[in-house]
């Protein structure tokens, strides 16, 4: 599995009460606690949890399925994420999974919970729901992103005229009703779903890749961000689907955690008036 790729969280100031819910429901622990950002390690993977403010709201266009080994690991993460939060498909049993719910937290956080096989070594699998514009366009989206990634694969396809589930709306045939692929080693499931949700991908949840160097960096900006991508602040963008990623170099977290407070805070000053991340850029800022 690979941790250079994890989700960000983005809250409006209470990143640290959700990090210890998250760190008590899943047994976790919190490796980076600081008032803006706030790192937990869950099953070995990493999430990260901002304090950015009150602009972007959760939703459930990227929902979090947790791979469960038995239905009373279900049940107990279940209880837990419920208290406050909203049942938005009960717990029970379905025909893909003996014991399955899908809940919102008190955080705006949605989980799928789902007792079954995993996929891979990975227990927490950010799930991205293609909706509105972006409805039958799942297929296309693991194509380019498995494109872009190394040790990219993608795996099983259940497309929505293969039978299983009924839906209440009539989905078209040849979209994709789940599908698993893989980006450099870490695990995604996505679907289309054609009903008109009242959301869409935003910032309230978007992916981190962590970079070696300006060349990567440049890669994957240039590559995420062409044909009716966007450009935004502090290493962030939209790809052509709306979704977020945040491609930072790893030279960046370095010279920002530097025991020298001065020369880390040229660069984060440095860092907020860029686009793209220039590692040279920062360099120089905490040399000045």
């Amino acid at each position: 599995m690979n941790n250079d790729i994890f989700p960000c969280l983005w809250y409006d100031g209470d990143a640290k009460q959700a990090a210890e819910f998250y760190c008590k429901v899943f047994n976790g622990e919190i490796t980076a606690d600081t008032p803006v950002v706030m790192n937990i390690d869950v099953f070995g993977q990493r999430l990260m949890l901002l304090n950015g403010g009150p602009q972007f709201k959760k939703n459930p266009s990227i929902s979090f399925m947790v791979i469960c080994e038995t239905e009373d690991e279900v049940q107990k993460y279940w209880d837990q994420l419920l208290e406050g939060g909203i049942a938005l498909m009960d717990l029970g049993s379905y025909s893909w999974s003996k014991k399955y719910g899908w809940v919102q937290d008190k955080y705006g956080v949605t989980w799928q919970l789902f007792f079954g096989e995993k996929a891979s070594d990975q227990t927490i699998v950010p799930t991205l729901m293609f909706i509105h514009g972006n409805n039958g366009k799942a297929k296309e989206a693991m194509e380019l992103y498995t494109q872009i990634f190394p040790n990219s694969r993608i795996g099983n396809v259940l497309k929505y005229g293969d039978g299983g589930e009924g839906h209440p709306i009539p989905e078209p045939a040849e979209n994709v009703q789940h599908a698993h692929f893989v980006l450099d080693n870490y695990s995604f499931f996505c679907m289309d779903n054609s009903y008109d949700h009242q959301f869409d991908f935003n910032e309230g949840i978007s992916m981190v890749v962590m970079t070696d160097d300006q060349k990567q960096t440049d890669d994957y900006w240039n590559a995420l961000t062409s044909d009716g991508g966007k450009e935004s602040m502090c290493g962030w963008l939209k790809d052509k689907y709306g979704l977020s990623w945040q491609i930072v170099p790893k030279r960046l977290i370095q010279l920002m955690n530097a025991s020298d407070r001065e020369k880390a805070q040229k660069v984060v000053q440095a860092m907020m008036k860029m686009q793209k991340i220039i590692i040279q850029d920062l360099e120089d800022a905490y040399n000045s």
